[in-house]
């Protein structure tokens, strides 16, 4: 693929890689930095993208990528520690969640994806949210694809578990609270 034809199919592409951006790195400018490299390295490199590749997968790849050496070289100047910015969730509309009960239901959900370890959050962020296969992420993550089934099985479990936790813990506080 030349460069041309991929600075073409990059505009049709930035929403969905900003807002993977976005839930990797917790941060808007830290997403938009992600982004603005991700489509610089894949513009210098458009003659390694292969035939039968899907040009998304393959800039998603890329945007991951870029996210771990960020993380790796934050880690070696001990900055490795970041805040996930709960903020950032006025930004993206949902229609559906007007109610109180399925906000707090999203909030549970989005807590416990931000908990899990970040190999098992990645592919809950490619698979679930981003709606790729199986194949996809496993494209994407140049890992077989029993390993991203294996992450993603390990990772409902985990939500699954944590939400449970959450809601056991708030039966208690209601109990405690109609004692009192």
């Amino acid at each position: 693929m030349s460069d041309a034809d991929l600075s073409n199919l990059i505009p049709e592409m930035l929403p969905r890689l900003w807002a993977f951006a976005l839930r990797l790195t917790g941060d808007q400018h830290d997403a938009e930095d992600l982004v603005q490299r991700g489509c610089l390295r894949a513009l210098e490199r458009a003659h390694q993208l292969q035939p039968g590749t899907a040009p998304l997968s393959w800039m998603f790849s890329i945007v991951h990528s870029t996210w771990l050496n960020e993380l790796r070289a934050r880690n070696l100047r001990r900055q490795s520690s970041f805040e996930w910015d709960q903020n950032f969730l006025e930004n993206v509309a949902d229609p559906a969640g007007n109610d109180p009960e399925t906000q707090l239901m999203h909030a549970q959900i989005i807590g416990a994806i931000e908990r899990l370890p970040e190999v098992q959050r990645v592919v809950m962020l490619l698979v679930a949210v981003e709606g790729m296969t199986y194949r996809e992420a496993a494209d994407v993550l140049d890992v077989p694809m029993g390993t991203v089934m294996s992450r993603l099985s390990r990772a409902r479990q985990a939500v699954g578990s944590m939400i449970g936790e959450d809601a056991d813990l708030q039966s208690t506080r209601l109990q405690k609270d109609s004692l009192a």
